[in-house]
């Protein structure tokens, strides 16, 4: 390879890994607030969030990879043109080919790393993240209760307090509150015993020698009963079995089927790579610039793109699962727009130049 070209190489890759690593980092961000909200909400231990919150990632860092390839194109090329050595190279005769050559060098292994990733390894993370959340509840519900600490159960409908617990586990001093709509059930339990099923799909806590008191806040209607044993039992959400999701359907599987979802899906796991190799394309003219602009002018427009070209392909894949754009079109047909952008976006300056010179003569 010649030593321009890895020079270009290298200014490619460095700008590409900074973005992409700066993306991956605020979706980092985003994955942990959702996640502990979550595990908040369901009470997963803790030894689950941190897997869970990379599962989660590895479901979405493929649609980083073109963004940050695109933006790292433009980036390189801008500060190539504003230090004046593209214009250096063109005048030693560095022609259109070898400026190519460097760009696919490092495109055509980033699209191969998309392809596997949106292929093969994000159905599997989001598969093997809908397992780890229904184990994380299954854990949570078994775990148990902590005297001094208040734990809910049923999506907050439920809530136990304890003061204290006994030498055979059995706790003390139990108060718990159940709400169903606007009518609220509040006991409280001289003792109380919790167990859960040894598939872990279901609990009960058991309450002695108490007394509850069932009504509607803001009435004056309520009831008050004594008891020597009483049952209560708490649903496990999200555990029982399921249809998997589309996202956790394998590729094969896909390509297998007719569904019209199933197919949606499927064409917005091939388009990714497609919109790499795409915006590669555009990237090169995006670089581009005239003399005096400065390096970052022309960021905001690759930003703009690449967020049209997102999110008219997220709006196609909705329109081709509700049946609005027939399947033979699907999503290609917003590939093939940006392609065609791009196409004069590389070939528009010469062939105007090749207008100007034969209207002179």
């Amino acid at each position: 390879m010649r030593i321009l070209q890895r020079y270009m190489l290298w200014e490619m890759t460095v700008n590409f890994l900074g973005v992409t690593f700066i993306a991956l980092a605020l979706l980092l961000v985003n994955q942990v607030g959702t996640v502990l909200a979550r595990a908040a909400q369901l009470q997963y231990q803790r030894g689950f969030v941190l897997e869970l919150i990379g599962l989660s990632a590895a479901q979405n860092v493929a649609i980083l990879l073109p963004f940050g390839l695109m933006i790292g194109i433009v980036l390189a090329f801008g500060r190539l043109y504003h230090d004046s050595e593209m214009a250096a190279a063109q005048a030693c005769g560095v022609g259109v080919a070898r400026v190519a050559a460097a760009v696919w060098l490092l495109a055509l292994p980033v699209t191969a790393l998309i392809a596997w990733l949106n292929l093969d390894l994000s159905p599997r993370a989001a598969a093997a993240e809908a397992g780890l959340r229904n184990e994380a509840i299954r854990a949570g519900i078994n775990a148990p209760l902590e005297p001094g600490k208040f734990r809910s159960f049923s999506g907050g409908h439920i809530v136990v307090y304890a003061r204290a617990a006994a030498r055979n586990g059995d706790l003390t001093d139990v108060f718990v509150k159940r709400s169903e709509g606007l009518a609220v059930e509040t006991t409280v339990a001289r003792r109380a015993h919790y167990s859960g099923s040894g598939d872990g799909l279901a609990e009960t806590i058991t309450l002695y020698d108490g007394e509850r008191i069932e009504g509607t806040p803001g009435t004056n209607r309520f009831r008050i009963m004594r008891f020597e044993q009483q049952l209560i039992p708490v649903q496990t959400p999200e555990t029982g079995t399921r249809a998997p999701r589309v996202s956790e359907l394998g590729t094969m599987a896909l390509v297998a089927s007719r569904d019209v979802k199933l197919q949606a899906e499927l064409q917005w796991r091939l388009g990714l790579p497609v919109m790499a190799l795409v915006l590669t394309a555009l990237a090169v003219p995006l670089g581009r610039l005239r003399p005096r602009q400065g390096r970052y002018a022309h960021i905001w427009i690759a930003v703009l793109v690449f967020a049209v070209y997102a999110n008219l392909a997220l709006a196609a894949r909705t329109w081709l699962e509700h049946g609005v754009v027939p399947a033979a079109f699907g999503l290609w047909w917003v590939h093939g727009l940006f392609f065609a952008m791009s196409l004069a976006a590389i070939l528009g300056p010469g062939m105007l130049r090749s207008h100007r010179a034969r209207s002179q003569r």
